[in-house]
């Protein structure tokens, strides 16, 4: 945590430096204000970049995961079943997938209730163990 506070603190300081010098380069007449807006744009594309890389660095693409995504076909999921079913296997509750992907509580619940029906579970626990089972989860 302080190390990512430190990062964010010098990521500042280096854009307000940026700005003071683009305000002393534009004063002075030394470069046109086209110019250091796009010095600017171009900083700030590489910090985005640079975030994006680093914060998908650890994620896994499910090819590699070894999801059999023939096994989810035969069981008839719907793509929003399955991702309330990932969503369920990080151990979020009904409340928390439906604000998380923007839809009502009871929606949430009708697409609970279809995945224990097709996986033949009695539990949402149970659930996520015959779809780790049948390799339509990561372990």
């Amino acid at each position: 945590m302080k190390r990512t506070v430190l990062i964010f603190a010098a990521l500042i300081a280096a854009l307000l430096s940026l700005f003071q010098l683009s305000k002393y380069s534009y004063i002075s007449g030394d470069s046109s204000i086209e110019m250091i807006i796009a010095v600017i744009a171009v900083v700030f594309l590489l910090i985005g970049l640079y975030i994006n890389k680093r914060r998908n660095q650890g994620k896994k693409d499910p090819e590699s995961l070894g999801i059999d995504h023939e096994k989810i076909k035969q069981l008839g999921l719907s793509s929003r079943e399955y991702e309330v079913l990932q969503e369920i296997s990080n151990g979020l509750s009904n409340r928390e997938i439906a604000s998380k992907l923007f839809v009502s509580e009871s929606t949430i619940k009708t697409h609970v209730s279809n995945l224990l029906i097709k996986l033949d579970a009695k539990r949402r626990t149970q659930a996520i163990q015959i779809a780790k089972k049948y390799r339509i989860l990561p372990e």
